[in-house]
């Protein structure tokens, strides 16, 4: 017999480095009873989750979904329905392009309880693992973060050229596969071909690995150096930072 709607919490798991989890969230995953759970949640995280708990696995990338988001999101109603206490952990922050925003308006909808635990978002832990501050003094006194793919709503495309002109440092998330047609636009809107850019791999994890060029021609050069998502891509004159602050060394395999 159920008594009562369960709650949701939709818990941020960080960038991949599980010490970069907070304590709120692994005190919420060492109790969890049931655990809805992303793709870029690392190993290492999922091991906090008791082993009695009921473990639902939702990940999706680009053009692979092993469960669709709607799906995800009438999934997390039901359960709170049935009367059971949700843990779901999405890879970064719920609410930086993490569809937690959706989630959390069904749940609103369906007058279920939910509470949201804030991650460490890649857009940021990513580049300062390379050296690279998205803000200096001396060099960016605004910054936008910005998905790399729109889910094919072209009311509200990204307007690249506004962005090329307004902001000092453009953090991109989800923009390695499309990454040629992001250059080309902001060169087309006004960006120097010469602006510096960093793409940095698999952030926060022993995989790390930046690679760093121009606007102009990053494209070709991630091709050559087979970079692959996960991927955070940091546009703006900071990058040159991380030539010489980069501080992070990966631990030996």
């Amino acid at each position: 017999m159920v008594h009562g709607k369960g709650k949701v919490f939709l818990v941020g798991a960080g960038p991949g480095d599980p010490q970069l989890l907070t304590v709120k969230a692994s005190e919420l995953l060492k109790t969890a009873k049931v655990v809805v759970y992303d793709r870029l949640v690392s190993k290492e995280i999922l091991k906090l989750i008791p082993k009695a708990a009921e473990k639902i696995y939702v990940g999706k990338r680009t053009g692979k979904h092993v469960v669709v988001q709607e799906k995800i999101t009438e999934l997390l109603v039901e359960l709170a329905l049935a009367g059971k206490d949700v843990v779901r952990l999405k890879g970064g922050d719920p609410f930086v392009f993490g569809r937690g925003g959706e989630e959390a308006e069904a749940l609103a909808e369906n007058k279920i309880k939910f509470e949201v635990v804030p991650g460490v978002t890649s857009a940021i832990a990513a580049p300062m693992y390379a050296g690279i501050p998205l803000t200096h003094r001396d060099y960016a006194a605004s910054v936008a973060i910005v998905t790399g793919h729109r889910a094919g709503n072209a009311e509200h495309a990204i307007d690249w050229a506004k962005l090329a002109s307004s902001v000092d440092t453009v953090a991109i998330l989800m923009g390695v596969e499309s990454l040629e047609a992001i250059a080309a636009k902001l060169v087309e809107g006004g960006l120097d071909p010469n602006v510096p850019v960093a793409i940095i791999e698999q952030g926060t994890s022993k995989r790390q690995r930046t690679v760093i060029g121009k606007i102009g021609t990053i494209a070709k050069e991630a091709e050559a150096k087979k970079v692959h998502p996960p991927a955070v891509i940091v546009i703006g004159e900071v990058v040159n930072l991380g030539r010489k602050l980069a501080w992070f060394k990966k631990p030996p395999r």
